[in-house]
């Protein structure tokens, strides 16, 4: 991880290849560099939700979380090399119980929307879920760690959370409540 980029048209990947942290190349649709990209999308969209109002504390966890991503595609970036380390998978699990303890218990299943930011969590949270899915492709063909894994899936349960968190801050004046699915059910009774 000791190289830097200082020039970023290489023209290396001309061929449909791309090098890897460990100085190996591999075809641009290889399943390492798809999973790599789903947590690169994921750290982007993080950043899009940083764009927005929110509580100092959601703010400052959703940078940790973004370093923590960085280290992940790191990790991805290099087989066998170890960087995402298991105490940040202990954070979000203490951070899911406080989040999580704050709100309301759930009546029925939530739509993803309310306030912006909100909503923007929801992405997230797929794009969290379609990475984790990335993850287990990648784990079939190749040996993996299971803390990026674990991290991915706690990270979508911990956005889901704080997307409810969020449209109760209503920090932006859309928010207030979840939006509540109104199934079929609820419908006829």
């Amino acid at each position: 991880m000791a190289n830097r980029l200082t020039q970023i048209a290489t023209r290396t990947g001309d061929d449909g290849s791309t090098g890897l942290g460990d100085g190996s190349r591999v075809p641009k649709d290889h399943l390492r560099i798809h999973a790599l990209g789903e947590v690169d999308e994921l750290n982007s969209h993080l950043g899009v939700l940083l764009c927005e109002p929110l509580p100092d504390e959601v703010r400052e966890l959703l940078v940790t979380i973004q370093h923590e991503l960085f280290n992940l595609g790191g990790e991805l970036s290099i087989p066998g090399y170890e960087l995402l380390k298991g105490d940040a998978v202990i954070r979000l699990n203490e951070a899911l119980a406080d989040y999580n303890g704050r709100l309301p218990r759930l009546q029925e299943f939530i739509l993803p929307g309310g306030s912006r930011s909100a909503a923007l969590a929801h992405v997230a949270r797929t794009v969290a879920r379609r990475a984790e899915r990335a993850l287990v492709t990648l784990s079939a063909q190749e040996p993996l760690r299971s803390e990026p894994r674990h991290y991915l899936n706690r990270l979508s349960d911990l956005l889901f959370v704080l997307a409810r968190v969020l449209n109760r801050a209503n920090l932006d004046g859309l928010g207030g409540d979840d939006v509540y699915w109104h199934s079929e059910r609820l419908q006829r009774g």
